[in-house]
């Protein structure tokens, strides 16, 4: 019994080091995919973020919500229709969007996280379009298309929108004063309409914006992979290059690690692509020396 607390007490000891190394520096998570729905998984985040923050680390969380888009479009009878891996967003699609992501996801995630907070530490819901926070425009479809590699498409994508400027004044104020920002990404335009943006991307912009520590993507792989399948733990841009145009680096990774390229050359220290169907993952990629997942580093 003695010799197992000896070792919690090593393990805790073992993390003083990053504690002290990342004491009110700033940390960006965006959250999608497994561990967004198992309820492990959502507890085992909740309890990571609240953690981060009692030892001093402003936490900022962007939120995905993709299948449960889907699924309430499905519900309405409206059927998903995607172009190049992106949602064609009309008006009527925009609008089950932002009730999805600003209502039901963002309220659920903020309730999860409080539940474990405490009573110093509270998380506050927003959308990209509260004080502005998200500033946005109709996506350059022909740039964004090219800049993947594939084909541009004839037809119109709709509501779907870039970052142009973030409100850092909100965001600022929220993490001096304790509080966890929970941000839906949904943006607003010039004219007030709501754009709905890539949750890899509003992450990177949020990041870049606040010059973040930390860009950490929780995903359902283990990180970035060579052509023989196995994990890079650390991958440098120039290595990044080339592993898209090799096509090693393909599908929904390619904007994860795009954005990641941008937001290091923004002055983002570190941006880790990590396992979220590993509980505790966050934990185990900031506060240990192997790490988790991939590191993407200048």
């Amino acid at each position: 019994m003695i010799d197992l607390l000896v070792e919690k007490a090593r393990v805790l000891q073992s993390a003083l080091p990053y504690i002290r190394e990342f004491y009110q520096k700033t940390f960006v998570i965006k959250y999608g995919g497994s561990a967004m729905l198992e309820e492990s998984l959502r507890e085992s985040f909740a309890r990571d973020v609240v953690l981060l923050r009692y030892v001093g680390i402003r936490v900022v969380v962007v939120h995905g919500g993709g299948p449960q888009i889907s699924q309430t479009l499905e519900r309405f009878g409206i059927k998903p229709v995607f172009v190049g891996g992106m949602r064609k967003t009309d008006e009527q699609t925009m609008h089950i969007v932002e009730m999805v992501l600003s209502g039901d996801i963002n309220k659920d995630i903020v309730a999860l996280i409080n539940t474990y907070s405490g009573q110093k530490v509270y998380a506050v819901g927003l959308s990209g379009r509260d004080g502005q926070l998200l500033k946005a425009r109709k996506i350059d479809k022909v740039a964004y298309f090219k800049d993947l590699g594939l084909e541009v498409p004839e037809e119109d994508i709709g509501f779907v929108g870039e970052v142009v400027e973030v409100n850092t004044d909100l965001l600022e104020t929220l993490l001096e004063k304790g509080y966890i920002p929970v941000v839906a990404p949904v943006g607003v335009g010039e004219k007030g309409e709501a754009y709905n943006i890539n949750a890899d991307v509003s992450a990177a912009e949020i990041a870049k914006a606040l010059r973040a520590e930390k860009l950490i993507f929780l995903t359902d792989t283990e990180g970035v992979k060579d052509a023989n399948g196995k994990l890079i733990p650390t991958l440098s841009k120039v290595k990044a290059h080339t592993l898209i145009g090799e096509g090693v680096i393909r599908g929904g990774m390619i904007p994860k690690v795009r954005s990641s390229l941008k937001a290091l050359e923004a002055g983002v220290r570190k941006v880790h692509i990590v396992d979220g169907r590993v509980p505790h993952s966050i934990l185990l990629e900031v506060f240990t020396e192997e790490g988790i997942g991939t590191e993407i580093v200048q």
